[in-house]
């Protein structure tokens, strides 16, 4: 019956209640809901096979692209006011600490062994040697043409995922890649002709190839927490780029107003804790080729917020460009899906 259970005993039906089970509330404390949300960003334990097209996978893949987007120019930005190398400086070390915390907090702690190797790997090349040469030279370097070098990522990835094992050099993904380098280098084709020294232009073309080469050694590690990677990324890549401030004689003084604070706080909270945290999540779940499809998407972000923030021009130049663009992430994603 609904309310218990019955048998027949001498010719009679006897009810027997079900036995009442008693509700209650769960109670999200704060310890609760770092426990909760750490669950999710530590993958220590092994979870199922994530979905390739997940949408919070392609929201963290824009997301990491709306963030990116900013930080050319506010980056160029905030070397109007402190030292390039010295402002990386300061962004890793607030970045280290609040990443730790959040490690700690999220009850990831700090990777160890393998994944330690791979994390230092990860922040010797992206937040030591690419922080250190983008920031020098975005110093000559317009962050258009910065942002059109950073087109060369997908294809410098595709080949050193070949290189080292990871994936299969596909055809058609190369093709992508070109295609949106193209598209990338349409969206800025009026910075292509500036007169810029070949100095600081190779030092973010090194930059760029170095960012792409440290996504491939943190996918070679095993599965780990975003936030305890990034941690010890910044732990690693901070000494660096002091070596790089106190080589290149830069004044060491700590900044004193909001015009100053402001972009490296941009840089240390949306930058380094957000996106890169982003980025780390994905490297867990998506092949390396597919997400260095982040750098072509990143100027058409700048390329929108010029026009929205500065009242920049939007040339039809531009806009085909944003199509070519679209167009190779298009077949990047059609490329994945042959070869599954």
């Amino acid at each position: 019956t609904a309310g218990g259970a019955s048998r027949e005993s001498g010719g009679n039906v006897l009810l027997i209640p079900a036995p009442s089970v008693r509700r209650t509330a769960t109670v999200w404390t704060p310890s609760r809901c770092a426990r909760t949300f750490g669950a999710a960003m530590n993958p220590s334990a092994p979870p199922a096979p994530p979905k390739t097209f997940s949408l919070k996978s392609w929201l963290a893949f824009f997301g990491c692209a709306a963030i990116w987007g900013s930080t050319f120019l506010v980056i160029s930005i905030g070397n109007e006011s402190v030292p390039p190398m010295w402002a990386a400086s300061i962004r890793l070390a607030l970045a280290g600490i609040l990443l730790t915390i959040l490690a700690f907090a999220t009850g990831g702690g700090l990777p160890r062994g393998a994944a330690l190797k791979a994390a230092a790997q990860f922040g010797f090349l992206n937040f030591g040697l690419s922080f250190c040469l983008l920031y020098w030279g975005e110093t000559v370097v317009p962050s258009g043409l910065t942002a059109v070098i950073y087109g060369i990522i997908p294809l410098a990835t595709a080949l050193f995922a070949r290189m080292f094992g990871l994936e299969r050099l596909n055809a058609l993904k190369v093709g992508a890649a070109l295609v949106a380098f193209a598209g990338v280098a349409g969206i800025f084709s009026g910075q292509l002709q500036a007169a810029v020294p070949p100095g600081p232009l190779f030092a973010v073309v090194i930059a760029a190839l170095c960012a792409s080469l440290s996504g491939i050694m943190l996918k070679r590690g095993p599965r780990q927490a975003p936030f305890g990677a990034n941690a010890i990324a910044c732990m690693v890549g901070l000494p660096v780029c002091l070596a790089g401030s106190f080589l290149a004689g830069e004044a060491h003084v700590i900044p004193t107003t909001m015009a100053a604070w402001a972009p490296i706080l941009y840089l240390t909270i949306a930058g380094s804790v957000g996106a890169f945290v982003l980025y780390a999540w994905l490297v867990n779940r998506w092949i390396v080729s597919r997400i260095s499809f982040i750098a072509v998407i990143v100027p058409i972000v700048a390329l929108v917020l010029g026009t929205l923030v500065r009242h920049e021009r939007f040339p039809a130049a531009s806009l085909l460009g944003a199509g070519l663009v679209f167009t190779g992430l298009a077949l990047g994603i059609a490329a994945d899906r042959l070869k599954r």
